[in-house]
């Protein structure tokens, strides 16, 4: 018997325990370990902070779940990892061994490289269902009190839809409310243009969200670096193309939300040799850590170089469908060495399908791959897409309750349209066929 521990339950940890469990079976363990003992659907996230959704309404509890499919639970905080050992030591002191280890932790948040950033400090954050249920309490000020707002990606940023979506839901609260004449609005982002998504652009998105934004009258200021934030004020140098000081700007603020640079946890960017320099768990092409042949690594967590070079740093987002690529890999990976008893040879596709809400419409995109040179380039906008992201909170929770990763009628939906998980998917490497 294999004992397969995976660290993280968010959108790539739940995910891959329930194919691992899937494709290895009864005979083998697989063990959940989470900080928290509920599933929470960080997408939603910008409706927490507004007051569209309450917690309760995006979040459930894993271990029921996990049980009906014969996954085990263990709530705790994983505070080093002990590659010599095989074992995972908890804030409480337990020790978890595993034979193989899937690491699917998320980030680490860090506001502590920008002066005053955070909110610690003086910026909110939608980032974590806690920081978003924060931001709710400092949007409600707004309300009572109308003034500036701020919204954007810091310097060193790798995930912009969210900050998009939530310019554009607050701009409708706003207008609800009959006060946006008494909020002017900042975009300020890290970007080198509006719509760059740190992907280096996908289909029409710079044309696209840039109308969004005239419309609107929400004013951008790109290639952007916060030098500092104090108390209602914000510092930021807008650099040129060739990385140089442009403008400088102080800008006032009733309201703030930006979204942080990104590193890994410090029990995962300890391990001497598993990460990068920011602490992102490097991988080879089957998601397996090239040093440590039994760790495996998918989501936010994993080391991705950026899609270019630009003036001020970006690094590269891993969106939703992404990361079920990586996770379904690795389950098929596990199912190659433990089961067959040969290398591992499944890889991901990495083709990303987004769907950002826009307050009172919305927009979806498509990469295959996610990283440029790509087959499919797509984006298109609509009211269709608003309810589209609605309907797919609904649909992604349900999966998770269920158990079902990928239910045949969306593999086979998505493969119609040229979308699938794993590279060379044919019936050598498709185990959901030999189950």
């Amino acid at each position: 018997m294999a004992k397969i521990v995976v660290i993280g339950a968010g959108t790539g940890g739940m995910p891959a325990a329930y194919e691992i469990k899937e494709i290895l079976g009864k005979d083998h363990q697989v063990l959940m370990v989470n900080e928290h003992d509920t599933f929470r659907f960080t997408p939603s996230n910008p409706w927490i902070a507004v007051g569209w959704r309450e917690p309760k309404a995006i979040t459930f509890q894993i271990e029921k779940h996990l049980a009906d499919k014969k996954i085990e639970f263990k709530c705790a905080r994983v505070t080093k990892i002990d590659t010599e050992k095989n074992q995972l030591i908890t804030a409480d002191e337990d020790i978890i061994d595993y034979d193989y280890l899937v690491i699917a932790t998320g980030p680490k948040l860090a506001f502590n490289t920008i002066p005053g950033a955070g909110p610690e400090h003086f910026t909110q954050s939608i980032c974590t269902l806690e920081h978003a249920v924060e931001c709710k309490v400092d949007v409600n000020k707004l309300l009572a009190n109308p003034g500036p707002v701020i919204v954007g990606a810091f310097q060193g940023a790798s995930c912009f839809g969210p900050a998009y979506e939530y310019v554009f839901i607050l701009d409708k609260v706003l207008r609800d409310a009959g006060i946006r004449s008494k909020v002017p609005i900042h975009f300020v982002t890290s970007e080198p243009y509006v719509g760059h998504l740190g992907l280096g652009g996908v289909g029409d998105s710079k044309s696209m969200l840039e109308s969004e934004l005239r419309q609107r009258d929400i004013k951008w200021i790109c290639n952007a670096t916060v030098d500092s934030v104090e108390e209602g004020v914000m510092h930021i140098s807008e650099l040129d193309r060739k990385g140089n000081v442009d403008f400088s700007h102080s800008l006032p603020f009733q309201h703030s939300m930006l979204i942080p640079p990104f590193a890994g946890i410090d029990a995962v960017a300890n391990v001497e040799g598993l990460c990068n320099p920011k602490g992102f768990v490097i991988t080879d092409e089957h998601q397996r850590s090239p040093i440590f042949s039994n760790i495996f690594a998918g989501g936010v967590c994993v080391a991705i170089p950026p899609a270019e070079i630009t003036p001020v740093p970006t690094g590269m987002p891993k969106t939703g469908y992404m990361i079920e690529s990586m996770m379904t890999a690795i389950a098929h990976n596990l199912h190659s060495i433990i089961i067959e008893n040969s290398p591992p040879k499944s890889k991901g596709t990495w083709n990303a399908i987004c769907i950002a809400d826009m307050g009172d419409t919305g927009a979806v995109f498509v990469a295959m791959p996610q990283i440029a040179p790509r087959n499919v380039s797509w984006f298109k906008k609509g009211k269709w897409a608003h309810f589209a992201k609605i309907g797919f909170e609904k649909y992604f929770l349900r999966k998770m309750k269920t158990g079902s990763s990928e239910p045949l009628y969306e593999k086979y939906a998505l493969k119609l349209m040229g979308i699938t998980r794993l590279e060379a998917e044919d019936d050598d490497n498709d185990i959901s066929k030999k189950l």
